[in-house]
């Protein structure tokens, strides 16, 4: 990959960039000299979504999942930390309380012993307070003055026995996020947006799923970030410009502190240099997701419209006189004093 971003030697680049980007090399640096195993701790759900590893390890504080991703430093990622009150409620609900804000703590099918493991973890110590490796998940609305809501994924919990994991070179409430730096059509801050990486596994799965499946799948994920004095602006569609002056979506990686009760995510540090290319991802394409978004529609149950007889009844109904109202009886009092 090459980077289309000023490098830090540049006389012309502000101070501020070349702080950023000078940082940005020095984590790369850093980044590089890691082995391959590392890297992949920190991807998103590994291969098929429904089977669960025979050799997961409880306790651990990230399980190391090593995938066949192809990859040449760089991959599509989201993860972090979060420390707060985790509450478990009935059919396995659980929400996590930070500082003064509930959101609901979610697991995947195959992360469930890692989810039993926390609740026996808690019964067992009593102390409800903890500190999780966590995806953010964010749910976007069509209507974009309408707030996102904001929950997270349970990776694995940490109790301070593993300093190289990504438990230990994160801070509380410190995300690594890897994404396409953008705008999207149903949020006014711009976003991280964190697709599937690309492997050959997960392609084939791909292939035996259904469409909806599929679509499931592959759905990024759109984290919003607020970046003050960023060293380039996020990519925005413009509908009326040709093709070829829409401009290009940069591949950025970063370090981010999550901001409870806005439920949006500040800068911290670039680790790495922005990228004019991205990582191979899976994206699912308009014309499946409209296709899945028609038989959702279609297999809603239908309101039952009422019949002509039914509204000809209601208009009967609606011409039958009111009742007339019964007077009220005058009180003992106003009697003695007419009687008087």
């Amino acid at each position: 990959m090459s980077s289309a971003f000023p490098v830090p030697d540049e006389p012309n680049a502000p101070q501020f960039i070349q702080t950023q980007l000078a940082q940005a090399e020095i984590a790369q640096q850093k980044t590089n000299t890691q082995p391959r195993e590392e890297l992949s701790i920190n991807e998103g759900e590994i291969g098929n979504p429904e089977s669960a590893p025979a050799d997961e390890q409880e306790n651990l504080d990230v399980q190391s999942q090593v995938d066949d991703i192809e990859i040449s430093g760089a991959i599509f990622q989201a993860v972090g930390i979060i420390t707060g009150e985790v509450k478990f409620g009935e059919d396995n609900k659980s929400t996590v309380t930070i500082g003064r804000h509930q959101y609901d703590l979610l697991y995947a099918r195959h992360k469930l012993r890692v989810f039993q493991a926390l609740k026996k973890e808690i019964e067992i110590t009593g102390n409800a307070f903890q500190r999780l490796v966590v995806y953010p998940k964010v749910i976007h609305f069509p209507k974009k003055e309408q707030q996102h809501r904001m929950s997270f994924q349970l990776v694995g919990f940490d109790k301070g026995r593993f300093k190289e994991t990504v438990s230990g070179e994160l801070e509380d409430l410190e995300f690594k996020l890897s994404g396409l730096w953008q705008f999207i059509p149903v949020c006014s801050t711009p976003c991280i947006s964190v697709f599937r990486n690309y492997s050959r596994e997960r392609l084939e799965y791909i292939k035996q799923s259904s469409l909806a499946q599929k679509v499931r799948y592959m759905k990024a994920s759109h984290i919003p970030l607020l970046w003050k004095d960023a060293l380039l602006r996020p990519f925005r569609f413009n509908p009326k410009a040709a093709k070829e002056e829409q401009g290009k979506r940069a591949f950025v990686s970063l370090k981010a502190r999550f901001l409870p009760g806005r439920d949006v995510f500040g800068f911290v540090a670039l680790t790495a240099l922005p990228q004019e290319t991205a990582p191979r991802y899976l994206k699912a394409s308009k014309q499946d997701k409209a296709t899945v978004q028609q038989q959702v529609k279609k297999n809603q149950p239908k309101q039952q419209q009422p019949s002509k007889q039914d509204k000809l009844d209601g208009n009967k109904n609606t011409h039958k006189p009111q009742p007339k109202p019964i007077p009220k009886k005058k009180s003992q009092v106003s009697e003695k004093t007419v009687g008087k």
